[in-house]
């Protein structure tokens, strides 16, 4: 089968391959579509979104390699706007809408940048307490789709990156299911398309995709839809564990939208 993917990011933001080089990459592999979704402007952390001058130039170059490539592959131009963010979305194509940050008593406390980062805030700003920690990240996730008017709920479970094996907190424990359970819950209930995500495993933090199997358990019960895609930042990773993200899905009964 033919995949596209529209979670893509490139040297506008963090990602390490240039937007051509990824249009060149789907080429080929055979995509039907490529959709780049370049990391928003966040005024309280730079370090890995666009600046907002990179935002104007990355858009007039996705337009113009549009045009270019007309006929070959269908390039979409969208975004992955934080929660936080404040940039304009109008005219993009689509936007992921992602939570990387918990605003804690006044300070955006990073979600995903580094383990020993991950720890110490938790240590620092909860007094050890990763349980309530995802709470207030499910908080903020369950709000999503309404504070960014996405079309894609990026990463759902991001904050359990470095948590493979249980290695820091339990996701089976009550208070942790009830806080990620009533976060789905709230968005299937305002149509959200998910996107299974396999970034993570890709750079070797999990060993299956975002959501977690439970949490796709739940999207498939709830007749939820799933869109595929591998948060790819290098060209030659573009559809890493897309197909095997595919056959779970298939698996276990959700249903797959293959284009936006």
């Amino acid at each position: 089968m033919a995949y596209s993917n529209f979670h893509t990011h490139s040297t506008y933001c963090d990602g390490a391959s240039t937007l051509r080089e990824t249009v060149e990459a789907a080429l080929q592999a055979g995509c039907p579509s490529l959709g780049f979704s370049g990391h928003s402007y966040t005024f309280f952390d730079e370090s890995y979104a666009m600046s907002r001058q990179n935002t104007d130039r990355y858009r007039q170059e996705v337009e113009a390699l549009k045009r270019e490539y007309a006929g070959r592959i269908r390039i979409l131009c969208g975004v992955e706007q934080d929660y936080f963010s404040r940039m304009p979305t109008d005219g993009y194509d689509f936007v992921i809408g992602s939570v990387h940050y918990v605003l804690h008593e006044g300070t955006y406390v990073p979600v995903d940048n580094s383990k020993e980062d991950f720890i110490r805030d938790v240590q620092w700003y909860f007094d050890g307490d990763y349980l309530a920690f995802c709470e207030e990240y499910y908080a903020q996730v369950a709000q999503v789709l309404q504070v960014t008017g996405a079309d894609v709920v990026g990463h759902f479970d991001l904050v359990t990156k470095f948590n493979e094996g249980n290695a820091l907190f339990d996701e089976s424990d009550p208070r942790y299911v009830a806080a990620s359970q009533a976060a789905l819950d709230a968005l299937i209930g305002q149509g959200a398309l998910f996107e299974i995500n396999t970034g993570a495993v890709v750079k070797g933090y999990r060993s299956e995709p975002y959501p977690s199997v439970p949490l796709l358990k739940r999207i498939a019960d709830a007749g939820g839809k799933v869109i595929l895609s591998s948060d790819c930042h290098r060209a030659d990773k573009l559809l890493a564990g897309i197909p095997e993200a595919d056959a779970l899905a298939q698996r276990l009964g959700l249903q797959v939208v293959r284009e936006l």
